[in-house]
C-alpha cells in the first residue's frame, strides 16, 4: 500500500476487471469517454460529500471528484497531489511544500483529507456509470512546487524532476484503481493540472529567495518529460492549463487525448486546429471562474459556433468535438456562483447538439 492506502489492483475487494487491467495505456481497446459538460476541479467549502453531491447533480453526464483547497494545508494543489507520491515525502513550510527524507504530520494529514474524498465517493456516486474524472498537479507544476531539501525549487533539478514524474504516475495509477474500486463503473480520466508550466518555459518562475529568476526549461525537454508521465497513465488524459499563453500544441505533441484551456485567453487558432485535426478533444472554458454575471447559456454555445467557424470546422462536428468548463476552478467563487457555472455549461452544452 502507499501512504495514501489506496486500493491496488491486487487487493480482493478489486473487481476482476480491474485486476486484469493492462499497464500501459497503449493497451487500451476503448475510446475515450467524454461527456458535454464537467468542472476543471476545485470548489469552495469543506464537505466533500456536500461537495460531490453538488458536482453530480449539475453535471450528471461527466462529474468529476471535486478539490477543496478551502479545508486548508493539504488540499490545496501542490498539497494534494503531494499526497499522491510513492517513496517521496514532504512537509509545509512557511515558503510552501518541500521534499524531506521521511514524512510527518503534514502529509498526514494531506493524505487523510484524499483518504476522506474517497470515502465520500463511495458514499455518493458509488453506483455512477460513465466517464469520471480526476485532477492532480502535473510533472511541471509539481516540480514547480516543490522545494528541495536544501532549497530552491524541484523544477531546476532534472534528477529531481526524474523521481518526481515516476512517483507522481505511481501514485496516480493507484488513485484511479481507489476510484475504479469504489465506483466499479466509473470511466476515469485523469486531469494534470499545469498553471505553471508557462512560467517554466518563459523563465519566469521565481527563485527561492524571491530576488531572481530561474532559468527557462526548454520546449523539447518539457515536451518529453510530460509525455513520459501522460504516456505511463492507463486511460485517457487531459492537460489542463488557464493561464496565458497555455502551450496547447505541447499538450497534443506530448500525448494528451484532451486540452483544457480558458477560451477567452486563446490566441494560436492555429494550434487549436491541428489539435481537432489530430483527434484530440477540446475542454474550453467558457465562463468565469469567480463571481461574475453570467450571459444566457445560449449565448455561450452561439459564442462557441462562431469560434468553431472561425477554426474551419463543419457545424455538425462541434457538440461531439468539446466538452464545457468553467474557465479555471471555482474555489474561489461563492457556492452560489459555483454551482451557476455548473449548471451554465451542461445547458449551454445542450444547445450545442444538432437540431
Amino acid at each position: 500500500m502507499t501512504p495514501l492506502d489506496p486500493v491496488s489492483p491486487t487487493d480482493p475487494d478489486v473487481p476482476a476487471d480491474l485486476a486484469d487491467a493492462p499497464e500501459t495505456r497503449g493497451a487500451e481497446p476503448a475510446p475515450a469517454p467524454w461527456g458535454p459538460a464537467t468542472g476543471v476541479g476545485s470548489l469552495p467549502g469543506a464537505d466533500p460529500v456536500e461537495a460531490l453531491r453538488v458536482v453530480i447533480g449539475e453535471l450528471p453526464e461527466f462529474a468529476h471528484l471535486p478539490e477543496l483547497p478551502g479545508r486548508g494545508p493539504g488540499a490545496d494543489l501542490v498539497g494534494r497531489s503531494a499526497a499522491l507520491l510513492v517513496d517521496l515525502a514532504v512537509e509545509l513550510t512557511p515558503a510552501g511544500w518541500r521534499l524531506v527524507p521521511r514524512p510527518g504530520i503534514d502529509q498526514r494529514r494531506a493524505e487523510e483529507l484524499l483518504a476522506r474524498d474517497l470515502d465520500a465517493l463511495h458514499e455518493v456516486a458509488g453506483g455512477w456509470t460513465g466517464p469520471f474524472k480526476v485532477q492532480a498537479a502535473g510533472p511541471w507544476t509539481l516540480a514547480a512546487g516543490l522545494e528541495r531539501t536544501r532549497g530552491d525549487r524541484a523544477v531546476v533539478d532534472p534528477g529531481a524532476r526524474r523521481d518526481l514524474a515516476q512517483s507522481l504516475t505511481e501514485g496516480l495509477a493507484a488513485h484511479v484503481a481507489a476510484v475504479r474500486a469504489r465506483v466499479p463503473g466509473a470511466q476515469v480520466v485523469v486531469q494534470l493540472d499545469e498553471p505553471w508550466l508557462p512560467a517554466v518555459l518563459a523563465g519566469a518562475l521565481p527563485t527561492a529567495s524571491g530576488f531572481g529568476r530561474l532559468p527557462a526549461v526548454e520546449a523539447p525537454v518539457v515536451e518529453q518529460e510530460l509525455a513520459a508521465v501522460v504516456g505511463a497513465l492507463l486511460g485517457p488524459v487531459v492537460v489542463h492549463c488557464c493561464a496565458d499563453r497555455a502551450p496547447l500544441g505541447l499538450f497534443r505533441s506530448a500525448g494528451a487525448d484532451a486540452v483544457s484551456f480558458d477560451l477567452g485567453l486563446v490566441q494560436d487558432l492555429d494550434a487549436l486546429g491541428t489539435a481537432v485535426e489530430a483527434g484530440t478533444h477540446l475542454v474550453p472554458g467558457v465562463v468565469p471562474g469567480t463571481d461574475a454575471p453570467l450571459p444566457a447559456p445560449k449565448a455561450t454555445a452561439s459564442r462557441l459556433r462562431a469560434w468553431w467557424r472561425e477554426l474551419g470546422f463543419p457545424a455538425e462536428r462541434l457538440h461531439e468535438a468539446v466538452t464545457l468548463t468553467p474557465s479555471c476552478g471555482l474555489a474561489g467563487a461563492t457556492p452560489g456562483h459555483a454551482r451557476l457555472a455548473m449548471t451554465h455549461v451542461r445547458e449551454a452544452a445542450r444547445y450545442l447538439l444538432p437540431e
